[in-house]
This record gives C-alpha cells, structure tokens and sequence, in this order.
C-alpha cells in the first residue's frame, strides 16, 4: 500500500537508532508524515494513513522495528 503514498516510505536504518533521533530523520526524510513514538505495550489505530510512521520502541527507547508509512 505505501506505494499509493509520496515520498519515502521506510527506513530500515534507523533500527536500533534512538526513538527521538528515528522521529527527526523520518520527518526530514519525507516532510509528508508525522513520525509518532509507541512505547512498548501501547495499541494504536491500525488504519493505514500516508502521512503517519509509527516508530516502535524498545524499554530502552530505540527503535524495535523498521518504521513504515502506515
């Protein structure tokens, strides 16, 4: 599906990356989306939105999984 949207859609480089740093890079990377941080154990709306990159972290902070438009 995130072929439908601008810009790019995912960015495998930033695992592991802290969550605050991944938000920066993905927002100025593509200033399309809002790169949004989930803490572990937090649901969110599964909805797939152009202009939204969920940005998966671990206890620690850093990035668990690659973010994605979506």
């Amino acid at each position: 599906m995130s072929s439908e949207c601008q810009g790019k859609s995912s960015w495998p480089e930033l695992l592991g990356q802290p969550g605050h740093v991944a938000v920066a890079t993905i927002e100025r990377e593509n200033p399309l989306v809002k790169a949004i941080i989930v803490p572990p154990g937090t649901s969110v709306i599964t909805d797939f939105r152009c202009n939204r990159v969920w940005v998966y972290v671990d206890d620690n902070g850093d990035v668990n999984r690659v973010p994605v438009i979506g």
